[in-house]
């Protein structure tokens, strides 16, 4: 009937028990994970040397500048974010500089400035803000506070920035004929 051998064994051997990130002993891919939960809430600054998951909420300035921060889907963050790469499912106020990547999954939302040489945004998140791609210290504007929205432009759609960039291009166009007339009657 009972054996007392199998009672004795213990179902899962330890060395094997999954951590929270679903990796043994708290590892994914050999880096270090750091969740806050949906009940935490941090006012303040944040900085750390481990990649880091909020589904709380977060207030103040979060800096991981070697690491990567992901947002998860009941994540609120308001505030100024520096990391290597950013993952977006939650919602995010403020500017983002990152030195890799910044990706707003389906659900995300953002408002504020992306200083970041690339930059992701799927179908179904929300974008208002402004992105700075720039490969040569991406990131440098929105820490020192240069980054700033512009005015009437949702980039996720495109709307606004375009016609600017039209009403640019025609300018040019017409100082380029004004200019060539001009030369042509002095001859």
């Amino acid at each position: 009937m009972w054996k007392r051998e199998e009672a004795s064994k213990p179902l899962v051997p330890p060395a094997q028990a999954a951590a929270p990130s679903g990796r043994p002993g708290g590892l994914a891919a050999g880096r270090d994970i750091v969740n806050i939960g949906k009940s935490v809430v941090i006012k303040g600054d944040l900085s750390g040397s481990e990649d880091l998951t909020i589904e709380g909420h977060v207030e103040g300035k979060i800096e991981l500048k070697q690491h990567v921060l992901t947002i998860g889907p009941h994540g609120r963050i308001r505030a100024e974010v520096f990391a290597k790469s950013v993952v977006i499912l939650g919602q995010v106020i403020g500017n983002i500089a990152a030195t890799d990547k910044v990706a707003i999954r389906d659900n995300g939302s953002v408002e504020g400035d992306i200083a970041a040489p690339k930059v992701a945004i799927a179908e179904g998140a929300k974008f208002r803000g402004g992105i700075d791609m720039n490969q040569q210290g991406a990131g440098a504007g929105a820490e020192k506070g240069q980054a700033q929205p512009r005015a009437g432009q949702d980039a996720a759609s495109g709307k606004g920035g375009k016609a600017a960039e039209q009403k640019a291009a025609s300018a040019d166009d017409g100082a380029k004929k004004a200019d060539s007339e001009a030369a042509a009657a002095a001859q």
